[in-house]
């Protein structure tokens, strides 16, 4: 068996689980985020939270709002605002492809997991998604469980 390579640099800082819960995500982009000295250093620490913030297209310009970055303590004058507006980095393109398809009916863009890629620096991942009702949410549920169910009748049987 070959001997996996594990990325020293490679780490998920926060994941919103419950967006596939509550989104049928469409698809997804990565994209950089533009933060401040004392919150890349947060963000190696714990306490990060993307459950309730957004991406919105504004003036051209993409941005997470109302994600949680804790205050670094060891920061005394470059402190941080803990749940400011931060810039995305996207291309151009995809910045007109993310605009076209939140302007569709109930399109949004929702943050998925925050990361270091292997470089070392801060990405996110956001889905274009669009909310489910609660009959989706249900639906969703069931074949999670009949799926679970079969695993457990095959494993059973074999």
């Amino acid at each position: 068996m070959a001997k996996q390579k594990i990325d020293p640099n490679y780490k998920i800082v926060a994941e919103n689980r419950r967006a596939r819960y509550d989104y049928a995500i469409d698809s997804d982009i990565e994209c950089g985020i533009v933060l401040e000295g004392s919150e890349v250093k947060a963000l190696r620490g714990n306490g990060v939270n993307i459950a309730d913030s957004y991406a919105a297209v504004e003036n051209g310009e993409l941005f997470l709002v109302n994600s949680y970055i804790p205050p670094y303590e060891q920061a005394k004058v470059f402190k941080h605002e803990e749940r400011r507006r931060r810039k995305l980095l996207v291309s151009r393109k995809e910045m007109a492809d993310l605009w076209n398809a939140t302007q569709r009916k109930g399109m949004t863009l929702v943050p998925l997991v925050l990361y270091f890629n292997h470089r070392g620096r801060a990405k996110i991942k956001l889905g274009v998604a669009k909310g489910k009702k609660n009959h989706d949410k249900r639906e969703t549920e069931a074949k999670r469980d009949w799926s679970r169910q079969k695993q457990r009748l095959m494993k059973d049987h074999s």
